[in-house]
C-alpha cells in the first residue's frame, strides 16, 4: 500500500479498519486471519513467489488449463499456489517447463524480445547431411513465411537410420523444430527441452518436478552474484622458504666468526 511512514498516515486519518473496526497506531493484526480494509476495500496480500522446474512427459499440455479437459502439466505439480508455465512445449514434446507465479520473470523468458536461449536434444529419423544443417543455422521459412531465426545446430550422436542433434534457437514459436525438420527432409521424431536460459533440466526425469535454488532464481532473475573472497596466501612452508609472504626478520642475526675466519671463508 505504500511506504512505513505513508500507511502510519493511513491509520492516524481512520482509513485503516480490521474486522471493520477503525484501528490506531500500534494496533496489531494478523493479515491470514483478520480482515484489513484501507477505505473499506480488503488489502490483499502479496503471495510467496515460487519457481519450480518440471521435466513434462508427452501427452501433457503446457498451459494451466484446457477446455477440453485434456491433462495439462499443473496435474503434475500438486501444490496450492496458483501456477503458471514458462516455455512453451507442444503436445508430443517433452523436457524441461518452469512453473511460477512471477508475473515479470515469466514474461522475460517467454518475450523473443529478452532472446532466451532454449536447447534441445531432437532425434530426427535421417541422417543429416551438412546442406541440411546449414539450412536450420541460417534460419528455415516456414509454412506461413516466417523466417526462424539463425540456430545453433550440431549432431549429437548417430542413432540407427536417423540421429540426435543438440538444437538451441533464441524463440519458440509453435510447433517450430517439427516445421523445421519437416521443410528441410529431417522427420523429427521425438523433441526433449534441457534448457531455458541458465536454468538445467539436470537429473530429473520424467514426471518429476522440484524446486529451483536460490542461485537458480537469481541467475535466471540477472542477478548473478560474485562471490568476493581475499587471494589465499601460499602457506610458509621449507619447501617454499622464499615465499613473499614469509615473516622476515627484524634484526640481523650476530656473527660469531673472527676477523682471520672471515678473510679464509672469503678466499674459499
Amino acid at each position: 500500500m505504500g511506504s512505513r511512514r505513508a500507511c502510519e498516515e493511513y491509520i492516524a486519518a481512520g482509513r485503516v479498519s480490521v474486522n471493520g473496526k477503525i484501528v490506531t497506531l500500534g494496533a496489531k493484526a494478523d493479515a491470514e486471519h483478520d480482515k484489513i480494509e484501507v477505505d473499506g476495500r480488503p488489502v490483499k496480500l502479496s503471495e510467496a513467489l515460487v519457481y519450480i522446474a518440471l521435466y513434462k512427459p508427452r501427452g501433457y499440455l503446457s498451459t494451466a488449463s484446457d477446455e477440453e479437459g485434456r491433462s495439462t502439466v499443473l496435474d503434475l505439480v500438486p501444490v496450492e499456489t496458483r501456477l503458471y508455465p514458462v516455455g512453451r512445449l507442444d503436445y508430443d514434446s517433452e523436457g524441461l517447463i518452469l512453473l511460477t507465479n512471477d508475473g515479470e520473470l515469466a514474461y522475460r523468458l517467454s518475450h523473443p524480445r529478452f532472446g532466451h536461449e532454449k536447447e534441445y536434444r531432437v532425434l530426427v529419423a535421417r541422417h543429416p547431411d551438412d546442406d541440411q544443417l546449414d539450412s536450420w543455422r541460417r534460419g528455415v521459412v516456414l509454412e506461413d513465411g516466417y523466417r526462424t531465426l539463425p540456430a545453433q545446430v550440431q549432431v549429437e550422436q548417430l542413432f540407427g537410420k536417423g540421429a540426435w542433434l543438440r538444437v538451441i534457437i533464441h524463440e519458440g514459436r509453435k510447433r517450430q523444430i517439427r516445421e523445421m525438420g519437416a521443410l528441410t527432409g529431417l522427420p523429427v521424431v521425438r523433441i526433449i527441452r534441457v534448457r531455458i536460459s541458465t536454468l538445467q533440466l539436470g537429473g530429473l526425469k520424467t514426471k518429476e518436478w522440484r524446486y529451483l535454488t536460490t542461485a537458480e532464481i537469481e541467475n535466471l532473475q540477472g542477478k548473478v552474484t560474485v562471490e568476493k573472497s581475499r587471494p589465499k596466501r601460499r602457506p610458509i612452508s621449507p619447501a617454499n622458504p622464499k615465499s613473499k609472504f614469509s615473516p622476515r626478520p627484524t634484526t640481523k642475526a650476530p656473527s660469531h666468526k673472527s676477523k682471520r675466519e672471515k678473510v679464509e671463508s672469503k678466499r674459499r
